[in-house]
């Protein structure tokens, strides 16, 4: 069996928890199953993996915020006639959802759709594409309507796929969960990258590691930011913002912050593994204050490398960080407004502040939730596991 993964992100160009996963799933499941990738961008260097890369169509040109849209939509028509030959084709992403539902039409050949997130769960994505949401939500959905399977990344996903595309046979939808490697991602305490980074290894921090966008809630973090003991650094590895109005946005925020405290440390770049490694291994709390994750990847990260977690409890992320043992949750209810905003903003960011302070308050007891977080990575969360788990679907429809 043939199989075509379809993705925007594939190593080296990862910017986002889609990409990783699909960079970490494909190696696995090369011992499994007759592998190629299609993805977006510049041609890849060889690697295990057999890679093609896509560009847009060139008269696409210009700044217009619907046009990413276009050209996403034209990148997806050229792998479909890259793909000829496969047997199967899997997408990830409204980015490649388009690419497999017309190689299913073209070549009468199956179409596994993995959802890392879906589009009406993320309207603020309004603001990045414009005009370009109508087309990326009809991509969406047209592909994950008409596909033979749906891989939902945890249970509270495939409930919110339901949810949102009731005309989805519940029997096509799937839950595989993300995985991660834990040999890759392990404690490691070498100090190296954090003096790099102006990081203090002796003094506690808290740390963020994701994009700026609505989605991950660093604003919301940034609004509790001043309610934490003064006594730990706050670490923002926090980069590639969705639109330049959040970016200064949270610019804004941080300047505030600094003018308020010390030991405010932004590293506006998306760090190589090893670097982040580093963050996440001194880390006396890791935080993720996201108002939207269908699984939330980073968590898992942190868990391996025994970082405690504190957390917003939304969507799959209860289902990674087990609340009282490797972390602590913040429950969130969202608001009236399309992005789901805390419906009370301030008493949001107090609890967030009050569940973080309480683990630096016992650095015993956060060290016993990193042991724990670490421990759960390896019973649940293992890439072989996900990537067999990936090749009998497969199997199942091509057989």
């Amino acid at each position: 069996m043939r199989a075509a993964v379809l993705t925007r992100e594939y190593p080296p160009e990862v910017y986002g928890g889609a990409g990783v996963h699909v960079g970490e799933l494909t190696r696995f499941l090369r011992d499994l199953v007759d592998l190629e990738v299609h993805a977006f961008g510049a041609p890849r260097p060889p690697g295990p993996v057999p890679a093609r890369a896509y560009g847009s169509w060139d008269a696409l040109d210009g700044d217009a915020p619907f046009l990413s849209a276009l050209r996403t939509m034209s990148t997806d028509l050229a792998i479909v006639a890259g793909v000829a030959g496969a047997d199967l084709v899997h997408s990830h992403t409204w980015y490649a959802n388009l690419a497999g539902h017309l190689a299913k039409l073209t070549h009468g050949i199956p179409h596994v759709a993995t959802t890392h997130s879906l589009e009406p769960l993320r309207p603020w994505k309004a603001e990045q594409l414009g005009g370009g949401y109508a087309l990326s939500s009809f991509c969406e959905r047209t592909a994950l309507e008409a596909a033979d399977a749906v891989i939902a990344v945890s249970s509270q996903m495939r409930d919110d796929v339901l949810s949102c595309y009731p005309a989805i046979d519940p029997d096509r939808v799937e839950v595989i969960v993300n995985g991660i490697d834990p040999a890759v991602w392990a404690p490691d305490p070498r100090t190296d990258a954090l003096l790099a980074h102006g990081v203090d290894p002796d003094r506690p921090s808290v740390v963020f590691v994701g994009r700026i966008t609505r989605q991950k809630g660093v604003v919301h973090l940034l609004e509790a930011a001043p309610m934490l003991d003064p006594s730990a650094q706050l670490v923002l590895c926090a980069g590639a913002p969705d639109t330049p109005e959040i970016g200064r946005e949270v610019a804004a925020l941080v300047d505030d912050l600094r003018a308020r405290r010390d030991g405010v440390v932004w590293i506006e770049a998306m760090l190589p593994r090893p670097e982040v490694v580093q963050l996440l291994t001194a880390a006396s709390v890791f935080v993720c204050p996201s108002i939207y994750e269908p699984f939330g990847l980073v968590n898992v990260e942190a868990m391996a490398c025994e970082a405690p977690v504190v957390a917003s409890a939304v969507g799959g992320i209860p289902e990674v960080v087990a609340d009282g043992e490797t972390g602590l949750l913040v429950p969130l209810t969202p608001g009236d407004d399309p992005y789901g905003t805390p419906a009370d903003r301030e008493g949001f960011a107090r609890a967030f502040a009050d569940a973080v302070n309480a683990v630096l308050a016992d650095p015993a007891r956060g060290a016993a939730m990193g042991r724990a977080g670490r421990q759960r990575v390896l019973d649940h969360f293992s890439w072989s596991a996900v990537a067999r788990r990936t090749a009998d679907l497969y199997a199942r429809l091509t057989g």
